[in-house]
């Protein structure tokens, strides 16, 4: 009896633990070209990413995405006629173990039309695992100076589903603290914002 106490147990210590990380994810480097798909709560988008337009940031998004980072993400910023923001896991754990592999600033060589997706960033070599969307020509973004960097760089741009993207839940007028969703994850979020929109899963598509 002991011994089947002890095999539920380590069982469900398993299955309740956070997602590991390994810091060699972050050594992986992206293909010239690939192409994900981003299935959400109000339909699928599909992106394609080449490496010449941001290799360290190309390289980022690649690893995230083959690590299923991005799986049942708020889509918790979105901002009519400018961004839908995302990137921040319902895992405490995983976050922090992300943010400790900043990514280092790089030219943009890809002007912030609608549909390209660029990381955010809030200072020098500060971008992480939060990527937004822009939802029009967001030019003054290519050549913005914000907290000592220029610009921000696109790594992928929207192939199909760019009307799913007008359909996310508009947090204009409030928008969750960022502080509370890494804290809290998403039982802060589905509590307090209920009609937020998701990411359920991104994955590389041939």
């Amino acid at each position: 009896m002991k011994n089947i106490l002890f095999f539920l147990t380590a069982i469900l210590i398993t299955s309740c633990s956070p997602k590991i990380f390994n810091k060699k994810w972050t050594e992986k480097q992206a293909p010239d070209y690939f192409k994900a798909r981003f299935e959400t709560t109000q339909g699928n988008f599909d992106i394609e990413s080449k490496r010449e337009w941001s290799p360290k940031g190309v390289d980022r998004l690649y690893q995230l995405i083959k690590n299923d980072f991005y799986t049942d993400i708020a889509l918790f910023r979105v901002i009519p006629k400018f961004v839908v923001q995302f990137g921040i896991s319902n895992d405490s754990i995983l976050n922090n173990s992300w943010e400790k592999y900043k990514i280092l600033d790089e030219p943009v060589l890809q002007s912030n039309d609608s549909m390209a997706i660029s990381f955010a960033r809030d200072g020098v070599n500060s971008r992480t695992t939060q990527i937004f969307i822009n939802l029009k020509n967001n030019h003054r973004l290519d050549t913005i100076n914000y907290n000592g960097v220029k610009g921000f760089p696109v790594i992928a741009k929207i192939t199909k589903g760019m009307e799913t993207v007008h359909k996310f839940y508009n947090t204009k007028d409030n928008v969750p603290d960022q502080d509370s969703i890494q804290k809290y994850g998403n039982a802060f979020l589905k509590r307090k914002y209920p009609d937020l929109d998701y990411i359920k899963k991104a994955y590389i598509i041939k």
